[in-house]
């Protein structure tokens, strides 16, 4: 199998099918080879395959509406436990490193900070929108001593309304594409990450106006 195929969402749904659907969502999630991995792109693809216009759009590809949403939360789920439990148990001492490059203590503690401030159920719910954090938010919450009962609800939470929402899209979106799926996945995905950091941006917003604000003070 050529690697590029794990690279691109509809050759994942065309070639691997739900297995490899599941495989991609839990590897993303959980480990860290799933940073290159396309999460916000394969649960759209994979609800397009669901739909009744599945096989014109996908080279004869279908997928079964129940397996397919009720596999994608789970796998998700499973993987972000296995991120948090291997930041807990293995993060301090394989991750804390100077010289890391994925994991390091500036990134710790801006996680911490990013805990602190927006609360553990937001943090880790925004993170699922985001690429590439919501692969290493896992183990950080691990290494930074979230407890596991806390994350375990929050993980759900946030497994549960990031695929739903997204598969969602893509499944009702499925019967009026025409044509190639590929123009319409930059769009709709820079659509979704910008609504899911909204709330980020806005308290990038306020701390610049009381930057501002505090400056003006005499």
């Amino acid at each position: 199998m050529d690697i590029s195929t794990l690279l691109h969402a509809d050759s994942i749904v065309a070639d691997l099918g739900l297995v490899g659907i599941l495989a991609i969502l839990f590897a993303e999630t959980g480990l860290l080879i799933g940073l290159v991995f396309p999460g916000d792109s394969l649960l759209f693809v994979a609800g397009v395959a669901a739909s009744g216009s599945a096989a014109a759009l996908l080279n004869g590809a279908q997928l079964s509406v129940p397996a397919l949403f009720i596999g994608a939360p789970i796998a998700a789920i499973i993987g972000a436990q296995v991120g948090h439990w291997s930041g807990a148990k293995f993060g301090r001492k394989l991750f804390d490193r100077p010289d890391g490059r994925v994991f390091n203590h500036s990134r710790v503690v801006a996680t911490e900070k990013w805990l602190r401030k927006y609360g553990t159920g937001r943090a880790i719910i925004l993170a699922r929108f985001v690429p590439v954090v919501r692969t290493l938010i896992n183990p950080l919450c691990g290494i930074v001593g979230i407890p596991a009962r806390t994350f375990f609800l929050w993980n759900v939470v946030g497994a549960i309304i990031w695929t739903q929402l997204v598969m969602g899209l893509g499944y009702l979106l499925g019967e009026r594409l025409k044509g190639s799926i590929d123009i319409y996945l930059l769009p709709i995905i820079g659509l979704i990450i910008f609504i899911s950091l909204l709330p980020v941006l806005v308290e990038i917003f306020r701390e610049l106006q009381t930057k501002r604000h505090h400056r003006k003070k005499p």
